[in-house]
């Protein structure tokens, strides 16, 4: 799951932001390694947190923990009606333009199928959590090895090193910049932690989970980019729109594109299903806590999954990608998730403080430091680089308050 979510298409299909930035392949590859680890920072204070907190709702759940219910509703709010819900239709619109390579698809042919594709995958996870991860753990199994077997093609098959072909030189901000662009990429890592309740042994398992998928990503996004730059100049890896198919295209000839194509697909429908999985487990804390709709923390009496919460979430994300509106809601407000990832990261140092507060797996102290310190300069760059766009996105979080209060209000009465 932790796998399957992150990898998802971008990787294979534009060039990264960090070779923009960082036009040299040692820093580019430097630069991967330091996002990965980084990664793997947060995986670990995520560790810790599941491992105290095998509840579902995960990041909700250490939210309210650490610092208030308050905080942990902006949190499931933001994910419900703009963060994670702009995933899903996100994830699904590149699923079907893809199929489209292989189906013509008109633009309403691609927003029927992005919505099929929701509601396929939200059947799936409807009818239990074991399906959904065996679905999940199948796409996973499959991207992985279907990027093995490009990394051996490019071993076996590829010509002499293309070499570096450019010339430009950058600066600290620019390495800064590519950071922020390699710690996006990775994103998703967390969401694991949202199926605790649903997980055998969560204390152990879910901890485990974090670091050998966070541990693969890297791997497997340093193994790509060193194959990207081996076979393609670097000038041209910076202009190309579909680097894994033109890869694939020196490598195999024109069957190369279609084969990206369908690798795409693949990693697009790995992601989704995980996504899909992930989400409504918070949706479903939320009403167990009485801040949401009470029915929505019930589970189905013969799957046992949050079949309402699931059916909620594919109905906002198919208007999302009916709409378009997804695309405006997802860059405003996805940047805003690290806001709450820098406090959930600094309460540890809160649960530290309390006797109650007793994890299985516990972490040295400096790594939150060195992760907290990682997410400020992503909100800082987004607010200096876009200051009416992450206004927007804060006004979208914000406005939860409100409703917030209604809740609480709700929930006293009754």
């Amino acid at each position: 799951m932790v796998a399957g979510i992150i990898i998802g298409a971008g990787i294979f299909v534009q060039p990264s932001e960090i070779s923009r930035h960082v036009p040299d392949v040692r820093g580019m590859l430097i630069v991967w390694l330091v996002a990965g680890v980084l990664t793997f920072f947060g995986a670990l204070v995520c560790a810790e947190l599941s491992s105290a907190f095998p509840r579902t709702g995960g990041v909700y759940v250490f939210l309210k923990e650490a610092w208030s219910p308050g905080v942990a509703f902006l949190w499931g709010w933001a994910m419900l009606w703009s963060m994670h819900s702009g995933i899903v239709a996100a994830i699904a619109v590149i699923l079907a333009r893809y199929a489209g390579f292989f189906i013509p698809l008109g633009d309403a042919g691609l927003r029927a199928v992005a919505i099929a594709a929701i509601f396929v995958f939200s059947s799936i996870n409807y009818a239990g959590v074991r399906q959904g991860s065996a679905v999940q753990t199948f796409f996973t199994i499959v991207k992985v090895l279907a990027i093995g077997v490009m990394l051996i093609g490019v071993v076996l098959i590829a010509p002499e090193p293309a070499g570096e072909a450019v010339t430009s030189s950058y600066s600290l901000r620019d390495v800064v910049l590519a950071l922020v662009a390699g710690l996006f990429t990775y994103g998703g890592w967390h969401m694991v932690t949202y199926v605790a309740e649903e997980t055998r042994e969560p204390q152990k398992l879910i901890p485990r989970a974090l670091m050998l998928g966070t541990l693969t990503v890297t791997l497997c996004y340093i193994g790509l980019n060193a194959a990207y730059v081996h076979v393609l100049p670097l000038d041209q890896v910076l202009r190309s729109q579909r680097i894994a198919a033109d890869v694939a295209t020196v490598l195999a000839g024109p069957s190369g594109a279609a084969a990206v194509s369908l690798l795409v697909i693949v990693s697009a429908a790995g992601a989704l299903g995980g996504v899909i999985l992930a989400g409504p487990r918070v949706y479903f804390a939320m009403a167990r806590d009485g801040l949401f709709f009470r029915s929505f923390g019930e589970a189905h009496p013969r799957f046992l999954t949050p079949h309402r919460a699931i059916l909620l979430q594919a109905v906002w994300s198919s208007v999302l990608v009916a709409t378009g509106t997804y695309r405006q809601l997802f860059t405003r407000v996805i940047y805003t998730e690290w806001i709450f990832f820098a406090l959930m990261a600094a309460g540890l140092f809160v649960l530290r403080r309390r006797p109650d507060y007793k994890p299985v797996f516990r972490i040295a102290l400096w790594i939150p430091l060195i992760f907290i310190a990682s997410t400020i300069i992503i909100v800082v760059n987004q607010i200096v680089s876009e200051p009416l766009e992450s206004a927007t996105g804060l006004l979208l979080v914000a406005s939860g308050l409100p409703v917030y209060l209604y809740w609480t209000r709700r929930h006293a009465d009754s």
